[in-house]
């Protein structure tokens, strides 16, 4: 039995090595035909190169394609990824260095902010035209999106296009992870149940062995507290060999631990960004967002340097080094997982972004959330979630308004409601410099907005 798996963006060096990896290490029972599409002729030949060395090396069953036009590979694909970053890193740093003129400071600047309300705009006309070709080419095919921000492009997806999306982050999963380390638990026996918008997803009722852990929670984090927290090194992206961590990492997303007993995934990189009232000029615990607390251009060279090694790699005469597949960790949003979930109707449950529908009554049934969802031979079917606090679901009521402000304004071209998002995220207050600074924005990157 075969199977079709089409990377829409696969010069997204990283995710694209690690699927790889973890397709290698997992085919099921299908031979699998592995589609490459990226617009970038170079970056596509280098991970296409890559891709067939990696194959090679594990005498791996899977047919390697690739294509710069996705037209070429979409007719009969099972499963279709797609990570697109239109106009890549050198776009980003507009996103988030125009605003810094402004006195907009962003440790991230994909998701939400005035970077994250800018790149919707770059993203949503070219992931709209990738899903009405899906349509057209593969209409059966499951969808996962990869791209931020994550929140806003599926919520413009299903509003543009009806088409059945599911968007994958590893943010939840992470966090799991790190929240079960941090109180000296078994990963493996830990479990919470999270609900929320990517990027800002409440972690709560915590269950250890199937008990409430929650007091087990408060009681590592009470000690933590009380022997002192040492800031100096909190935001800090790339750790020095031999630099001492922090005594508790995501200091803030704790504190709504504290107060609401709920932890905030993925962490505070991300969480800030949605809440900027409480940073006054980007200032976090003495640092500045995007310059030395978490650090953009750090986040940025990193990203420079992976591509880097990926086209190295890939375009060596040299057989891969023998290390590879050990530093190769596979990709972690557990797609490869997830489809032998669907195609055995396993029915595992994952952190998925969806339409809620229902799913959690005191949210809005047109709102894309991130929630549980069971992976089964019929799609992702997300979990009642009844219990979902109202002080938090309140929380999210001002996020929900500017996604919906963003995906118009990205979907008609309008100008006034990409200014109308920024103003109601009360990142910067004067309507004439948020005026300027949309103007700016849409200047700079004009070629890839054909909307405006």
């Amino acid at each position: 039995m075969d199977r079709k798996l089409v990377l829409i963006g696969a010069g997204s060096s990283m995710f694209t090595q690690g699927l790889v990896a973890d397709l290698l290490r997992n085919p099921g029972r299908f031979k699998w035909h592995l589609a490459l599409v990226d617009t970038d002729p170079q970056a596509l030949d280098s991970i296409a190169k890559l891709c067939r060395k990696m194959i090679d090396a594990k005498q791996g069953d899977i047919q390697l394609t690739f294509s710069i036009d996705r037209r070429d590979v979409l007719p009969g694909a099972d499963y279709v990824v797609c990570m697109i970053g239109v106009g890549g890193r050198r776009a980003w740093e507009q996103d988030v260095f125009i605003p810094r003129k402004y006195g907009v400071y962003q440790p991230v600047g994909d998701t939400a902010m005035p970077g994250g309300i800018s790149r919707a705009m770059r993203m949503i006309p070219a992931m709209v035209d990738i899903v009405e070709d899906v349509k057209k080419d593969c209409p059966n095919a499951y969808f996962f999106n990869y791209s931020n921000p994550m929140t806003i492009i599926c919520r413009a997806l299903h509003k543009a296009t009806g088409f059945p999306v599911i968007g994958l982050c590893h943010g939840v999963h992470d966090s799991e992870r790190h929240v079960a380390e941090f109180a000296g638990l078994d990963r493996s026996k830990f479990t919470a149940t999270s609900v929320g918008l990517n990027h800002l997803t409440f972690m709560y009722d915590f269950r250890y062995e199937g008990q409430d852990a929650k007091a087990l929670l408060r009681q590592k984090y009470e000690a933590v507290v009380q022997a002192g927290i040492d800031y100096k090194n909190m935001g800090v992206l790339f750790r020095e060999m031999g630099e001492e961590s922090p005594t508790i990492a995501n200091p803030y997303s704790w504190t709504f631990f504290e107060q609401y007993g709920t932890y905030l995934a993925p962490g505070d990189r991300h969480i800030v960004e949605f809440f900027p009232e409480r940073f006054p000029e980007g200032k976090y615990y003495g640092k500045q967002f995007g310059i030395d607390a978490f650090s953009f251009e750090q986040a940025i060279a990193y990203g420079d340097r992976i591509y880097d090694r990926m086209d190295e790699l890939g375009q060596s005469p040299d057989p891969l080094p023998a290390d590879f597949f050990e530093k190769l960790s596979g990709e972690h949003e557990q797609l490869i997982e997830i489809i032998d979930s669907i195609e055995n109707d396993q029915r595992r449950i994952y952190s998925v972004n969806m339409m809620n529908n229902g799913a959690v009554p005191n949210l809005p049934p047109d709102a894309v959330i991130e929630l549980p969802g069971a992976a089964t031979a019929r799609g992702f079917s997300a979990l009642q979630i009844l219990d979902f606090p109202a002080n938090l679901a309140q929380l999210l009521a001002k996020p929900l308004a500017i996604a919906e402000l963003t995906v118009d304004a990205a979907l008609h071209g309008d100008r006034q409601l990409f200014v109308e998002a920024i103003l109601l995220g009360g990142y910067l207050n004067d309507r004439g410099a948020v005026a300027s600074m949309v103007d700016e924005l849409i200047q700079v990157q004009k070629q890839y907005l054909p909307q405006f």
